[in-house]
């Protein structure tokens, strides 16, 4: 590839002044991270002026896309997006990590101009690999000989701590295998992090690591001052069609400031008399801050803010035409551009009566997903285990390399492979990426555990993605306590803003599906179940779209039995033991907490009323029930292995375990004043 020399004085000015905007940042805060941005400003800066974007319409979706993975070093890109004409003014810069501020101290997804969530490592480089997937198969599905709508780039900034995280490396190998020459990842190797130098703990030849990836690897050797050389690295990055690309720039972290080179300067604010010299040495005042001349303001007008209007523009003369040639894929296109799904898509679900089978809920999930399909917008796979999940509908087209023969980059299913962590992290990225991608992952409910960090930044970056998590209890039988969730859904619905269903039939397990995939700021997940269940009198998927509602009913109960999952069965079963001994029993089925916490009061009342002792039912820890019963029935130790029967036996999981502490409840509370537990002084 020819070599550029493309810049000039005014850009060296430039990455100056993104210097110190990021220096200012941080201590104008007396907190932050000024040894990242001081050492990767001019990588920022070579990239911000050949990405195309808008920043006048940050959401146009064939943007190019960037992710900063080393979320700590988020002033810099701060100083990016306000020289680049997003709105983010100096005074913004001038609150850099003050509260309620729009530049907090990580990247949040809600703000304009950040992709992803970045903050703890490894997410954003991962998210990325999303990002990179999402662009592939928007482009497979769209792109016609005549047309390219889509083929915007994902860009990454990232350093030693995200190489460092596992789920780096989980990403990073699956990007190498589906060949996402989209993909471009800049490396800060300033050989720093926070105890200090990386010998004391990383000495791995990373570029080997990549190439052994199937990742390309260039190199910059002098990131510190060397433009053209950054700058023909990414155009030769942007050659490689079947390979993402890793550019393994050397830097030094502070450069230009008295503690350069050193872990002093990665997390603490600049000393005052530093950011003088610094601003000396750089040619600025040093007596002032967040200084912008105006011949930097014209450049990113001149190389950003117009043509990437322009680019917008040329765009949507190019959509105009497709949709005349190509109507049905635009319209298509449109409605999810619109955010919108097709329109009667719940007509699909499936809808059971009690003289349908007994089936397992992970069936259920399977039948569901067999069922809708066909919108575009869903795509997802396993961890592995799409046997076991029954993720994969029938005729199913995999998402694969095309050269491979496995698949193309337009089918919707992915072949995870066993990284749980790293599938979280690029669903996060799939859903970012926009087009109303409604991606799903599937593994065994005890193991999204091992995805805990991303499934948190989906509740905090509000991505409506999806969780199939069968095998959701001691249900699981033989593979014994390793396998079975105890502590699982606890965990997971104290997470703000997640839905957590456990269904207990297939009706529910539609209501799952409808709530899930109509949600536009909620993850969900799905407990499925291994075994058999009964299809339920009194389910539907109407009243489980509230996330908890009267099963079955009776005047004036003795005891409501509040459940979830496969006891809910349990509960109607008791229930008929304890009328034989005139003893009535309400049963509430609660497949989703979170979705019943938004109804009315009225309603919630309705369920769970004064009165009368509620006892909640479920094979998994009590933590958490108090807020709904006044006692609880459920497993506060590790499973056991053996067949499911034998092992809900054991541990009393059958009518007669249920029914002697329905009697024991009715017995304790009889006489007392019974209070709803959902009654809250605030």
């Amino acid at each position: 590839m020819t070599q550029i020399d493309k810049f000039t004085d005014v850009d060296k000015l430039a990455v100056s002044t993104i210097r110190l905007l990021a220096v200012d940042q941080v201590a104008s805060a007396n907190s932050g991270h000024p040894g990242a941005p001081l050492g990767m400003a001019p990588a920022a800066h070579v990239l911000f002026t050949q990405m195309r974007m808008n920043p006048k319409n940050p959401d146009w979706i064939n943007r190019d896309r960037f992710v900063l993975s080393n979320g700590h070093a988020v002033a810099l890109l701060y100083s990016m997006l306000h020289l680049s004409g997003y709105n983010y003014s100096i005074e913004d810069l001038k609150q850099f990590r003050h509260l309620n501020s729009k530049t907090p101290g990580h990247p949040e997804f809600e703000l304009e101009g950040v992709e992803v969530t970045t903050g703890p490592l490894g997410q954003g480089i991962s998210s990325a690999v999303g990002l990179a997937i999402a662009q592939a198969n928007l482009a497979a599905t769209y792109n016609k000989p005549d047309f390219v709508l889509s083929d915007n780039y994902t860009y990454v900034f990232l350093g030693d701590g995200c190489l460092e995280e596992g789920i780096s490396s989980e990403a990073s190998s699956l990007a190498g295998h589906l060949r996402l020459g989209n993909l471009i990842a800049i490396y800060d190797d300033n050989k720093i992090t926070i105890d200090g130098a990386t010998n004391v703990s990383f000495e791995e030849d990373v570029a080997k690591r990549y190439e052994a990836y199937g990742w390309e690897v260039l190199y910059v050797e002098n990131g510190n001052e060397d433009l053209n050389g950054i700058y023909n690295a990414i155009q030769q990055a942007k050659l490689s069609k079947d390979k993402p690309t890793l550019i393994k720039m050397s830097t030094t972290i502070g450069f230009g400031s008295l503690a350069a080179g050193s872990h002093a300067v990665h997390g603490s604010p600049l000393k005052p008399d530093d950011i003088k010299q610094l601003r000396t040495k750089f040619g600025f005042d040093p007596n002032t801050s967040f200084t912008v001349p105006q011949e930097v303001y014209d450049l990113y007008q001149r190389k950003v803010v117009t043509p990437g209007q322009q680019a917008e523009d040329d765009w949507n003369k190019l959509f105009a035409s497709y949709e005349k040639k190509y109507p049905d894929y635009a319209a298509c296109l449109s409605r999810r551009l619109r955010g919108e799904l097709p329109e009667g898509w719940e007509s699909k679900l499936p809808t059971y009566t009690p003289a349908d089978s007994a089936i397992a809920t992970r069936k259920t999930s399977e039948i569901a997903l067999d069922a809708i399909h066909s919108i575009p917008e869903v795509l997802g796979g396993s961890a592995d285990l799409t046997p076991s999940n029954l993720t994969r509908w029938k005729e199913a087209v995999d998402f694969q390399p095309p050269s491979t023969g496995l698949g193309d980059y337009s089918g919707k299913y992915i072949r995870f492979g066993v990284r749980e962590h790293a599938m979280g992290a690029i669903i996060n990225g799939i859903s970012a990426y926009g087009a109303n991608y409604k991606p799903y992952a599937g593994t065994f409910l005890n193991f999204v555990s091992y995805a805990a960090g991303a499934l948190r930044l989906s509740a905090l970056s509000g991505h409506p993605v999806i969780w199939v998590a069968t095998h959701d209890s001691i249900g699981v039988g033989e593979d014994g306590p390793t396998h079975q969730p105890i502590e699982t859904l606890a965990h997971f619905r104290a997470l703000p803003n997640v839905h957590v269903w456990r269904p207990a039939d297939g009706n529910e397990t539609s209501a799952a599906y409808k709530v899930a995939l109509s949600s536009k700021t909620s993850p969900s997940i799905l407990a499925l179940s291994r075994q058999n269940l009964p299809q339920l009198e009194g389910s539907s998927i109407e009243k489980a779209s509230k996330g908890g509602y009267i099963l079955n009913d009776v005047s004036n109960p003795d005891i409501i039995f509040v459940a979830t999952g496969s006891e809910v069965s349990l509960a109607v079963e008791t229930s008929k033991q304890l009328a034989a001994k005139n003893i009535k029993a309400r049963v509430v089925s609660m497949p989703d907490m979170l979705t019943f916490d938004r109804q009315p009061e009225d309603y919630r009342l309705s369920v769970l009323p004064d009165s009368v002792p509620i006892l909640s039912v479920e094979v998994l820890t009590t933590f958490g029930w108090g807020k709904y019963a006044h006692q609880s029935f459920g497993l506060d130790r590790f499973g056991a292995s053996g067949p499911a029967p034998s092992v809900f036996k054991k541990f009393e999981f059958v009518p007669e375990g249920l029914a002697s502490r329905a009697e024991k409840t009715i017995a304790f509370y009889k006489g007392k004043e019974v209070i709803s537990p959902l009654r809250k002084p605030f």
